[in-house]
């Protein structure tokens, strides 16, 4: 009668790899464009990763016209998902640490958005007031809230029927960047404005 064999060290790694090799390979990689939001303007003060904030060109993020299931291409107003979460051709609007104060570098794309609404004055929106991860939720609900609020009186200054645009606070559940990062948190410091009906 035979013994039973062993599993020696050499067939133990050698199965190891074989297996990493298939994980990896099914894996995948994601295309979904990355957002990089615009640096703030000189007077900010100081960063939530406690660096100065330094004067620097109020860069126009480059949009990309995808919506959800990853189609480019405008509809009947040109939407789709420009950044963030919001309907093209509509911009979002980032917001510095603890602030719901719209940034000298943001009034561009209030403006454009402004614009939008203007030309299309059948659109209703939502502003959806957003926030990163840090501080409690009861608090980022609330500043959400401010952010919103805050991006409709300026539409409401600029002529826009308040009556065409609803808020909604997401306070910190629906980050778009997850990583504990000053580039993540920046992203998720916004006000994505959203089409819901002509």
């Amino acid at each position: 009668m035979s013994s039973p064999e062993k599993c020696t060290p050499l067939s133990f790694i050698v199965v190891s790899v074989f297996m990493l090799f298939l994980l990896s390979a099914c894996g995948g990689s994601s295309n979904a464009p990355t957002v990089t939001p615009p640096a703030a303007s000189q007077g900010q003060g100081w960063g939530a990763d406690g660096t100065e904030i330094k004067e620097g060109p109020a860069s126009g993020v480059e949009t990309t016209n995808i919506d959800e299931q990853g189609i480019k291409g405008p509809g009947q107003f040109g939407e789709g998902v420009s950044e963030g979460r919001t309907s093209g051709p509509m911009l979002p609007v980032y917001f510095d640490f603890d602030s719901f104060t719209i940034r000298p570098d943001m009034k561009q794309r209030m403006d454009a958005n402004a614009e939008f609404l203007l030309a299309n004055p059948t659109v209703r929106i939502e502003i959806q007031g957003n926030c990163d991860d840090r501080g409690t939720n009861e608090y980022n609900i609330a500043l959400g809230e401010k952010r919103a609020m805050a991006a409709k009186r300026y539409l409401i200054n600029k002529g826009i029927d308040p009556e065409r645009m609803d808020v909604v606070s997401f306070g910190e559940e629906r980050p778009l960047d997850p990583a504990q990062t000053p580039e993540a948190w920046a992203k998720n410091r916004r006000d994505d404005f959203v089409i819901t009906g002509r």
